[in-house]
This record gives structure tokens, sequence and C-alpha cells, in this order.
């Protein structure tokens, strides 16, 4: 039963279908299945960080329920579940969401959610290109200095990037929009025939493509951050695993303990020096709401680089202009515990979130 006395409300929606929606950008998009049953499977995730007397939008409230305890272990959850025919009606001042796409503001719009509530077509519009990678580039240009790394440019034809591929024999090709571990391609020396007609496709849908160096990659890490009206806020590292570029998981563990971590690889002066240039120089104009920047440490392209080189800092790998499972994680790590535990999200008959010690 829906509490309508409660104040000051948020409606919570996990759509991790929202990268793969933005490349469409479509009003009447159909996710492909997978994405679909993640969101079925996950969408009590907002219950994380949702306060009390908030409604998270789910398929099934009994599942949402029982998967909510067995993720946290028996943590109370404090909010209201709902389907989509209780939108209509529902005593809210604003909506989360996972990412804002033409897809999910037509369906709130659907299923009877108040204009008010709904950024415009303009603003989410504008939402799309600034998650455009080119936004990514911007800020890599602008964080420069010692013990850094990183090049990207921004190509709209095969020629612009064989150009790109004579100074630099290795590179990644990058869809401008694109979900994670997808709109990759990775060319050494020069294109072959299944690579072009790929970009020829891109440009034709996407109006260019992504061009950066390869990278010999050590590790991958984030960091989280909130936009609000005020300017930006720093939430937290978010240090996870990779598989061909896709998500496998994060370590949980207290802000202290993953800087020690980190610190292993580079001076943590370093992280410091470029949060705080990240939190005075993005520029995501109107934007108001969480998002990530990924990192990485690389080994240096040196024909005398060894393993015990230096490494150094790729400082904006890619910015995620919505919520990430680096901002789950961080809604789960512990305040003051010592035990390192890891997060990540396996997949039988279902997706389900699993947390185990290191």
């Amino acid at each position: 039963m829906i509490n309508f006395a409660a104040e000051m409300s948020k409606l919570h929606i996990f759509n991790p279908e929202h990268d793969i929606a933005l490349a469409c950008n479509l009003s009447n998009f159909t996710a492909p299945h997978a994405g679909r049953q993640l969101r079925a499977d996950m969408g009590y995730l907002p219950a994380l960080w949702a306060e009390k007397g908030d409604f998270v939008w789910v398929e099934d409230a009994d599942y949402a329920s029982r998967a909510f305890r067995r993720a946290t272990r028996g943590r109370k959850c404090f909010v209201e579940w709902v389907s989509k025919t209780q939108l209509r009606d529902l005593p809210v001042t604003s909506v989360s969401v996972w990412g804002w796409d033409n897809a999910l503001r037509h369906s709130l719009q659907r299923y009877g959610v108040q204009g008010a509530l709904i950024p415009s077509e303009q603003e989410v519009a504008d939402i799309r290109q600034l998650s455009h990678r080119q936004t990514s580039s911007r800020l890599l240009r602008q964080l420069k200095g010692e013990g850094l790394v990183g090049e990207s440019w921004f190509c709209q034809s095969i020629e612009a990037v064989g150009q790109i591929l004579a100074e630099h024999p290795r590179v990644v090709l990058k869809a401008p929009w694109s979900s994670s571990g997808r709109g990759l391609r990775f060319v050494n020396g020069e294109l072959n025939d299944h690579q072009r007609g790929w970009l020829r496709n891109l440009l034709g849908s996407q109006g260019g493509v992504m061009v950066e160096p390869y990278y010999d990659k050590v590790k991958d890490f984030g960091m989280e951050f909130e936009a609000t009206a005020e300017g930006v806020r720093y939430l937290g590292l978010s240090l996870f695993h990779t598989t061909n570029g896709a998500y496998t998981g994060n370590i949980l563990a207290t802000e202290s303990r993953k800087r020690e971590m980190i610190s292993r690889y580079i001076p943590v002066q370093l992280l410091d020096s470029i949060k705080d240039k990240i939190i005075a120089d993005i520029d995501l104009s109107n934007y108001q709401g969480p998002f990530g920047v990924d990192m990485m440490l690389v080994r240096p392209n040196s024909p005398l680089s060894t393993l015990h080189s230096q490494l150094l800092l790729h400082p904006c790998v890619e910015i995620n202009l919505r919520r990430t499972m680096g901002h789950v994680a961080l809604a789960l790590s512990p305040a003051d515990d010592d035990i390192l535990k890891v997060m990540r999200i396996d997949y039988t008959d279902h997706y389900k979130l699993k947390i185990q010690k290191l």
C-alpha cells in the first residue's frame, strides 16, 4: 500500500540499458534481452541509496524484496516497491534514475508521471551530447602533467583514422556512444576489411569515431562524483575489474584502504591532484546527478619499459554521465571495517549480486 503521507519522496529507477538507449536515441526503444533481464533482476539496487519513504520501480515487488535481503545479508529496507501501473499516482517530488535517455523519458510520460518531474526533450538531448566521448577527450586535454598519459582524437572519416595510424600503429577505436565492452575495436598496423566496414557504419550512424593509442594497462579504477547546484562533490574511489572491457566486479573497502592499494602503484598525491582538477575543471553545463570518471594505470610505451618501470596514470579513459557500479560499491562499502570484499554480478538463470571476502 502506497504511503500518501510521504513528503519530499523520490522515485528511483534502475535502467541499466541506458547506454544502449542513449546510443540508439529512440523514444520507442526495446532493450536487448540481457538488458531487460538485468533490470528485472536487479531493479532493487536503488534501495541501497534511497531514503526512508522513497519509492523504487521494480517489476516484481516480492522478488525485489527477497533479492535485496539476500544481497545485503538482511539489511532492513525502508523503501516502497512500486510497479509501472502505480507511477501515475505516486506522491513524489523528484525522480532519480540510473541515467536519463529518450526511451526512459518516453516511458515515464506514457505511465503518467508528472511532466514537471521529467527533464524536457532538450535537456535529455543536452545530456546525450555531454555523454559523447568528446567530453572525456576535452577533460583529458586539461589533465596534463608529470606522471600522466593519455591522448584522444575525434575522427569523421576513415582517412583521418588512417593518418593517426601512421603515427600510432596500435590504436583503440571507440564508438562515441556505447555501453561498456561494446563499440570497441583494436587495430594493429592497419585497418582490415571488417574494421573498415564497422567504421563506415559507425560514421554513418554516430558521425565519427574516437581514436586513442593502445596502452599497456595494469589496473582499472575510477573516481565517483556527484554534480549538484553548488558544484561537483567527490564521493570516493572505485576499484573494479574488467574482462575485454566489460565490467566484472568491484572491491568493497574503506576509502583509506583503497587509497593504500593504489599507493602501491602511484603516489596518492597524484590522485588527489587529479581529483581536485576534475572538480575544478570539468564542464558538465547544467547536468546535475551522479557521474564517474574511469582511469587506468599503464606501463610506459617505451622499448625500455619493464614490469618494474614507474607506472603512468591515464586520468580520464571515460566519463560515465550516470550512476555506475562504482556508486553501488560505495553504497555497500564499510565505513570502518578493514575486511576486503569483492562485489560482482553473477548470472545463472538470473542476475545476482554476490559479495564475498577476498
